[in-house]
């Protein structure tokens, strides 16, 4: 599992190992995984023509350092200094012992002489973001934009980019847009989340030791595909369909009858035992599952289920939300449910709640635009699930999932799946996930890293579909390295 912590929780980690080894060493192990993965980039070390832009901070400090073991490897090393009168003297030392350049901003002078940043900026072969640590705030100052509107060359961001907020994700002002991020000793919850994560590039972790003074509380958790595997259900010797759980679906309409065909069909594929269906697309249903139980009345006369998925398609029929909401089994809402939906009756219920929203879904239920949801995804996510009681998806490139049991980040997510439908095959597949026996964080973090790698396996371009058939590859992928017991 990919872990996150906040800048506090780094920073008391940092002053606790410090105690305990020589002073710089933190730095010296930063320098040295950043250099390593700057010659990476480059390829070929000697004659290469890197720039540093160079901050006040610890960020500035660590490019230095890495400036200095890139000059003697043979770089041609330049540094442009943001911020001359508080730079790191030690870093800046070493880079002019290694030989390298150092350059002020917005004018320069190199021992009296004057140089013009423009053209070294310009023909460098990379750039290194060492301008904002992880404790800045808002977007870069002009000086800093100007400079970057020079760069042609790729971007390795020094512990994040420049410009975004390590905590939130949230991007204020202009921000660097790297090429790759090395970060140290932990990852920050910003580089994991949208808007900041389209802006980190490759990310890169270097440990320089944090682990054991971290905790066991990250602020941000990414599940991996071993961790996705080891969750998903697998039946045992003395299973039957009931004992595996069964999901209902209350989703479709006269209208949208394709909605129900494709939540049920994510649920075929979610390891439940039994998939119901309730509602007017029965005869849609059946015809493209025959397997799947199905019956017109009220769901809560259906039968029994371990858990229910309603929304998708379901036009104005308040009645079977309404009919369902009181039910003491875990209760996925997805589409037209979230707009149906009363926020009193999804504070009283008493059994797990997963609500699965876009951004203007997210929006509508919080009262707001939904440019300021993108901006503000994760605190946005929170308000939700602090005003709902629920457990809540909210779906993007880096789906979020946000509850009283952590936050977590979904890293499988693809553009591909921006297609109408695939959300009803994602709410069909969490709910049977739910029947099978997962909580309701592991099942919507499952759900979605599941779902977003069957768009990746699904073809180009891919229908919702398409995506539902192609879940059961990717359940025999996860299953294949999902550990003990795997069949």
């Amino acid at each position: 599992m990919r872990t996150a912590y906040s800048v506090e929780t780094v920073r008391a980690a940092e002053r606790e190992l410090m105690d305990r080894v020589p002073p710089g060493a933190l730095m010296q192990r930063a320098a040295a995984g950043l250099a390593a993965a700057c010659a990476g980039m480059l390829g070929r070390t000697y004659g290469s023509r890197v720039v540093l832009l160079v901050g006040s901070g610890d960020n500035g400090g660590d490019a230095l350092y890495a400036g200095a073991r890139l000059a003697r490897r043979g770089a041609g090393v330049s540094a442009v200094l943001l911020s001359p009168e508080r730079v790191h003297e030690g870093g800046l030392s070493a880079l002019r012992a290694a030989g390298g350049r150092v350059l002020t901003a917005p004018g320069a002078v190199v021992e009296g002489a004057a140089v013009p940043v423009e053209p070294v900026i310009a023909r460098a072969d990379l750039v290194v973001d060492g301008i904002v640590g992880i404790g800045g705030s808002g977007g870069l100052r002009p000086a800093a934009v100007e400079l970057l509107e020079l760069v042609r060359s790729p971007v390795v961001s020094v512990d994040l980019p420049s410009g975004v907020d390590a905590d939130t994700g949230e991007v204020s002002g202009v921000a660097v847009r790297a090429d790759a991020t090395v970060t140290f000793g932990a990852y920050k919850p910003g580089l994991l989340i949208d808007p900041a994560r389209e802006h980190a590039g490759a990310l890169r972790l270097i440990d320089i030791g944090l682990g054991p003074y971290l905790g066991d509380r990250p602020a941000v958790e990414a599940l991996q595909h071993r961790d996705v595997g080891e969750l998903l259900p697998r039946p045992g010797p003395e299973s039957d369909k009931y004992r595996r759980g069964v999901v209902g679906i209350v989703a479709g309409s006269a209208r949208y009858p394709g909605a129900a065909v494709l939540a049920v069909s994510g649920a075929q594929r979610g390891g439940a035992g039994a998939v119901r269906y309730v509602g007017p697309a029965a005869d849609a249903v059946v015809t493209r599952h025959p397997e799947t139980l199905v019956s017109q009345g009220p769901p809560s006369k259906a039968g029994r289920v371990q858990a229910w998925a309603v929304g998708s398609g379901l036009g104005e029929d308040k009645d079977r939300l309404e009919d369902v909401l009181p039910a003491d089994v875990p209760l996925l809402i997805d589409a037209d449910g979230l707009r149906l939906a009363d926020e009193a009756a999804l504070r009283a219920r008493s059994a797990p709640t997963v609500l699965t929203p876009h951004a203007g879904e997210a929006a509508a239920l919080l009262g707001r635009e939904r440019a300021d949801v993108e901006a503000h995804r994760l605190a946005s996510a929170r308000e939700l699930s602090d005003r709902t009681g629920a457990t809540v998806l909210l779906k993007g490139s880096t789906t979020l999932v946000v509850g009283p049991g952590g936050v977590r980040v979904n890293p499988t997510g693809s553009g591909w799946l921006a297609t109408a439908g695939t959300g009803d095959v994602l709410s069909g597949l969490i709910g049977s996930l739910l029947a099978g026996g997962l909580d309701a964080l592991d099942a919507a973090s499952a759900g979605a890293y599941v779902h977003g790698l069957a768009g990746r396996l699904s073809p180009r371009p891919a229908g919702a579909s398409d995506v539902a058939e192609a879940l059961t590859a990717a359940w025999r992928d996860l299953l294949r390295g999902g550990g003990p017991g795997t069949d």
